[in-house]
């Protein structure tokens, strides 16, 4: 099954930018033009409604699963998302401009956590042994 954040963002892309008219050939030949856009802008609305309820821990997991499936590297996902934000262009037409802002913050936030986990820490410089003071001033070794 795919995850949420999956769904959401294929079907934002099944979208078109400038009319808000979902399309699908498929759907479309078998159905209708008009039935394949609202079952998909149905389904569109349902998905952003799952993943507002979504604790941020759970976001976490969200992206990091798209990231593996989406096959790109984290440093080069995490860069994407943080600087092109292509969630904002993933929320069903007619959004609650409240809901889609606690929407953006939580992936925010999930994506400083997932950039946290998946940043290697440096190890700590190699620290000379501490001297003591009897080996630093000369004239303390002579009293």
């Amino acid at each position: 099954m795919e995850r949420p954040l999956d769904q959401l963002i294929y079907l934002a892309s099944t979208r078109d930018y400038n009319t808000g008219i979902y399309r699908h050939d498929g759907l479309s030949i078998r159905f209708s033009p008009a039935v394949a856009c609202e079952a998909l802008a149905d389904c569109h609305r349902i998905v952003f409604q799952e993943l507002l309820g979504f604790p941020v821990k759970e976001l976490v997991l969200q992206l990091e699963g798209y990231m593996h499936a989406a096959g790109i590297g984290a440093s080069e996902f995490l860069k994407s998302w943080s600087q092109l934000e292509p969630y904002r262009v993933a929320v069903p037409v007619d959004t609650q401009p409240l809901a889609a802002e606690f929407l953006y913050c939580n992936l925010k936030t999930a994506l400083a956590i997932l950039e946290t986990r998946l940043t290697p820490i440096p190890p700590p410089p190699i620290a000379w042994p501490r001297r003591s003071p009897a080996q630093e001033s000369p004239r303390l070794r002579d009293t």
